[in-house]
Formats: structure tokens, sequence, C-alpha cells
């Protein structure tokens, strides 16, 4: 949603426009780093109680991205919000199948994704529009509200699941394994920080 409001967001924070470019790079850092820490904490907790966290984490991630009074703390607020993300549509997958007869798990996942599918076509040409017309701080507020919509839909329609069992990983290993999926995926660059 982001890229379409990049111009909007560098002029707001008076940076350039590939400077503007790291708050993508971050997002997309925090999901490949938050997607197994957050899925290897959530054996701690029900399967609805983590999704309701990590729509959480979004939430106040979007609202921070909102109201950043600065460049940094709007990349903060990307960040916050991308840690929610890979471990959300993984533990979704597993609540969507599990809400199912065993004959209708493949359907219950279509429906889910082609749901993101959805939000992808229609919410980053949208989110583009509000933020070209109202402005890029609306944008985000309105992703903000539209979570906390998701929050209160799965605090009232998602049953309690029993928690998974636990698994037993060994943090150091879970984090040389993010780090190492974070160098992977991330572009290579000379460029220096945003200022």
């Amino acid at each position: 949603m982001i890229t379409g409001v990049l111009p909007e967001v560098a002029a707001g924070f008076d940076v350039s426009i590939p400077a503007a470019g790291f708050l993508v790079t971050g997002y997309a850092l925090g999901v490949v780093i938050g997607a197994p820490i957050m899925t290897a904490l959530g054996t701690r907790v029900s399967r609805k109680g983590m999704l309701m966290l990590l729509m959480g984490l979004f939430i106040v991630g979007n609202l921070l991205s909102a109201l950043a009074p600065a460049y940094s703390v709007m990349l903060i607020g990307r960040v916050v919000a991308s840690l929610a993300h890979g471990a959300f549509f993984g533990i979704g997958s597993v609540v969507a199948a599990d809400l199912v007869a065993p004959e209708r798990k493949a359907g219950a996942l279509a429906m889910m994704f082609s749901g993101l599918t959805v939000a992808n076509v229609v919410g980053v040409p949208l989110g583009t529009l509000i933020g070209q017309s109202v402005g890029w701080r609306a944008t985000f507020a309105r992703v903000a509200a539209l979570g906390v919509v998701g929050l209160l839909g799965i605090a009232r329609l998602v049953p309690e699941l029993p928690r998974p069992a636990e698994v037993r990983l060994r943090y150091v290993s879970l984090g040389v394994l993010a780090v190492v999926l974070a160098l992977f995926f991330s572009p290579p660059t000379t460029r220096s920080p945003p200022r």
C-alpha cells in the first residue's frame, strides 16, 4: 500500500524518494524476521489469542505510522506492523482449516487467500487514491481502523481453539535463521541510510 503514496510520504518528511523506499524494505525485513519469531512465541498462547495479538501489533504499527512526527518513527511503525504479517497468515490459515470439516479445508484456505488477493487488488489503488486526495496519513489511519474491525471480528467470530503442541526451539537458532533470511531477501545497497 505504501508504494502508492511513497512520493507524498517522502515530501511529508522531507526525505528523498529512495530514502522513503527504506519504509518498504523495513516492512519486508520485519515480515521475514517477525514470522518465525512470532510463530514460535505463538506456541505459548491460544490461536485466537495469537491472532488478536498479531492484529493488535498491526493496528499499533499503522497508528504509529499515521501519527509519526518524524521519518524514524514512521519506520518503526512500519516494522511494528510488519512483525504480525507473516505469522498472521500462517496462523490464520491453520485456524481457517481447523474451523471446517476435513473435506472443506481446501475451500477455507482458498477463501482466506482470495480475501488477501482482493485486499491487494482493491486496497492498494484505494489507499493510493485516499493518500493522494486526503493525505497519506489518512491512508494509514484507515488501515488501522480496518484492523480494529478485524480485531473485533476475531474476538467475536473465532472460537477458542486448543493451544498448538509446544515446540522447543532454540532462540539463538531462530535468531540466526531470521538474520540469514533477512540478508538473503534484502536487496544489496550502497546508499547511506535516510536522513
